[in-house]
Parts: C-alpha cells; structure tokens; sequence
C-alpha cells in the first residue's frame, strides 16, 4: 500500500512539474513506446502464445499491430490537437475572442483486462500520454507472461514517476482505487465496472467505462449470405469469442436460416479446420473457471455444430446452438467464449422489441442490402457501435471513437478520441481592454430595454 502512495505521489509531483505538457515531450514519449513495442515483438508473441495460445498472425494483427497503428496515427496528429481551437463568439460579447484548450487531467489509473492484454493497456496509454497525463497500468493477472512483459517494456523506457506498472490481482485493483487518481480509464465487465465507478465516485473522478454486453448479430433475408457467413465467423471466433465486440447471438430471418447456417459451418471449417480443438493456433480459454462456465451453456437449446470442448488444453470448438430462447442460460449474460447462440425471426419488429427488452449493446451488427432496414435498425436501437455488413472492423479505425452507451459503457477512444478522452477541454474567453460594454451593468440608463436588444 505504501508502494502505491508513493508511486502516485512522484507522479503528481512530476505532473506538477509540467513537464508533461511539453508536446515535444510527448511526441518523444511516444516514439519510445512505437520503438520499444517493435522491438519486442517477438517477446510480446511468445508471452500471448504462452497465455492465450495466440497464432504469431492473431498477436500481431489484433494487439501488436494494432497499437503500433494508433501510435502511427496519433504522431502524426498530435501537434495539430494540442494546439487551442478559436470557436465562435456571439454578438453580447463583441470585443472579445473565444477558445477552447485541451489540457490533461493529472495522474490516470489504467486498469486492462485478459482478453485483449496488450493492446488494452497500450492504447488507452497512447491517448494518456498525448494528452499530457502520467499513468499507472494495473495489467490482468490471468495473463502473467503478457502482464510480466508490458511490465518490463514500461520500466525500460520510462521512470516511474512518468509511467508505472503495479502487478498484482484483485486486491491490487482494490488497493489503486482507494487512492486519489485524477482519471480511470477501466476495460472489464459490467460488474466490475459498476464497482469502479462505485469506488471513483467518492472522490468525483471521471472515469471511462470500457465494458461489454451482448451484441446482437441480424442476417435479414436480402443478405449476401455467403460473405455474412465468413465475416460473422471471423468476428465471433477470433480469439475464441473472448472479444468484448463479438458478435454474442445470432438474428437469422427465418427464410434463410437453414441456408445460412450451412454457409456458416463450410466457412467455420475453412477458417479454422475439421477440428478446432487440435488447430494449434486456436485461442484457449483464459482459465478454468471461465472454461467451466462456458461448458455449462453448451447444452442449451440444440446443438447445431462443434460442441466438443478439452479441459486440459482448456479449448471449445466453435459451436452453434439453435432453437434457444431469452429464457435459456446462455442469453441471460454476455457469452464471451466461441459459442453462438442462434434465435430466428419473421418480422423485424420482433428483432427490435428483442433487442429492446435488454440493456443496450456495445456493438450491433446488420447484414443486409435494403438501405431502409438498415435505418429502421441504426435509428431504432440504442448501441455502442457497429457494422453494417461486417463485424467488428469498426473497432479499428481510428476516425471512429470506440466505446459503450448505457450497461455497456461511457465515453470513448480510439484515434483522436483516445487523446479527447484524457483531455479537460477548458474553456477560455479574451476580453478586450480597449472599450467597455456599458449595458451589461445594473447602473446604465435603459439598461433593461437595451440587453433585450441583444438577448431574445
């Protein structure tokens, strides 16, 4: 405990010092980032294959190269973002100017998950330090080769009292959050989510809410059913399902269904073979205790494909259920796992009111040609973000804020969202001195009849 008191005590001290808030400083700190993550690359591979058996492929492209992308991006924008934006000033305040500046919040807390552990510590740290912040990363323990790695990355390229790693489990997250951060930035569950901003709200910190849900997946009647099959796949089935933004069930209309559902099982076979369970890169699940949980679901409804699952390589093959209800076990919380639940429909007003009589989604997705379904959809239900005709791809484009709405999360990054996140945008207006507004005081004569001039 004492430990963190003083880690977090050398960061607000040397945030005070401001040398943070030098953009050459910060354009220095994250070069060191960008250099430091190429050149273990290799070792941060090994660490996810070791914890999650992640393919060199799957290490790469949905953790390595995609915060090595951020990092791109954020370079290359970041002297434009720092710099304060002049917005509009009304006629009642003629003479003077007005702007808005983007200044960080302090010391921010870090909190990442398992699933993604690597990319969900390091972007939010991008946005943290070009911003200005310094930070404390609390990295999972159910990932400790990554966990031990990211930790060892940090402290190479920078002194604690800028950027810091604290290891441990639960009561270490417990311990950070009884102490007085100026921002926490937590990606996990909705439970564990509640008790952050539980624990934030007794000092008014702000916080972002990075959590999940379940995303409804919709294949109307008009889709290109081929193309869906595969997209759907790949977006349910990388990293084993253990993706906050996978698609989580399954909408077919029902004049399409058993068609689809055949699709579906070729592509699942081409993607990832006859069997799953002896791919070698295949994800694992993270524990035996999510593993177990899993397993309990896969006798609901009626088994369609896959269904088979070993404890001692703690893997489950994609598996599709059919012929499931709201009532079943398995709809009643987000899956996070490579099992995919399968109800139908005729109406799309059935998909909304379905949709509707649970909290809302971090991601929604809709497979279909017809431009007005599409906005029937979009305009009707209330979610994070998503993809028309695609899953999950959202997430990687830096020009699309990234975040939940309700249940599953609050406020945003990714991109230039990202460096907004960790920004107070302090408003500043500049008065002339050269002439006075008389009628805003009490003592002018008319004064009333005068300000109605000017506000209606």
């Amino acid at each position: 405990m004492e430990n963190y008191n003083s880690i977090i005590a050398k960061q607000k001290d040397f945030f005070r010092s401001e040398v943070t808030k030098d953009v050459s400083y910060r354009l220095e700190a994250l070069h060191k980032l960008r250099n430091g993550i190429k050149n273990n690359e290799q070792v941060l591979m090994d660490a996810l294959r070791a914890d999650l058996n992640k393919s060199e492929f799957d290490a790469y492209t949905s953790e390595i190269g995609f915060v090595l992308e951020e990092l791109r991006f954020t370079l290359k924008h970041l002297r434009s973002w720092v710099k304060p934006k002049k917005v509009k000033t009304p006629l009642t305040h003629i003479g003077s100017r007005s702007y808005i500046y983007s200044e960080p919040y302090g010391v921010a807390l870090i909190i990442a998950p398992w699933n993604y552990p690597f990319q969900l510590a390091i972007a939010p740290l991008i946005g943290a330090i070009a911003a200005g912040n310094c930070a404390v990363i609390k990295p999972s323990e159910l990932t400790p080769k990554t966990s031990e790695i990211l930790g060892k990355i940090i402290s190479d390229l920078y002194p604690e009292e800028y950027i810091s790693v604290v290891q441990g489990g639960v009561e270490t997250s417990q311990a950070l959050l009884n102490e007085k951060f100026d921002y926490i930035f937590f990606t996990g569950s909705v439970p564990v989510g509640k008790v952050i901003m539980e624990a934030a709200a007794k000092n008014l910190t702000p916080v972002t809410l990075e959590l999940g849900g379940k995303s409804p997946c919709i294949v109307h009647k008009d889709a290109n059913l081929k193309l869906a099959a595969k997209r759907i796949a790949w977006g349910k089935f990388t990293n084993a399902g253990q993706t906050c933004i996978a698609p989580d069930y399954l909408y077919l209309h029902k004049s399409i269904k058993d068609q689809f559902l055949q699709q579906f099982k070729e592509t699942t076979i081409e993607l990832y073979g006859e069997h799953p369970l002896n791919n070698v890169n295949f994800t694992r699940i993270v524990s035996g205790r999510h593993f177990q949980r899993l397993c309990s679901f896969l006798d609901n409804g009626e088994l369609f494909m896959g269904g088979s699952a070993n404890q001692e390589k703690l893997s489950i093959e994609p598996t599709v259920l059919t012929h499931v209800t709201w009532e079943d076990p398995i709809m009643q919380d987000e899956i996070f796992g490579p099992i995919l639940p399968v109800l139908e429909y005729d109406e799309l007003s059935e998909v909304l009111e379905g949709i509707h009589r649970h909290p809302k989604p971090l991601a929604l997705y809709i497979f279909t040609e017809n431009n007005a379904i599409q906005k029937e959809v979009l305009n009707g239900i209330s979610f994070g973000g998503g993809c028309v005709n695609d899953t999950v791809y959202h997430f990687a484009s830096p020009y699309l804020p990234f975040g939940g709405v309700g249940n599953s999360g609050i406020g945003a990054y990714h991109g230039k969202g990202n460096y907004d996140t960790f920004s107070h945008q302090k408003s500043v207006l500049k008065q002339t001195t050269l002439f006075d507004i008389p009628f805003r005081y009490p003592d002018v004569k008319n004064g009333l009849k005068k300000i109605k001039l000017f506000m209606k």
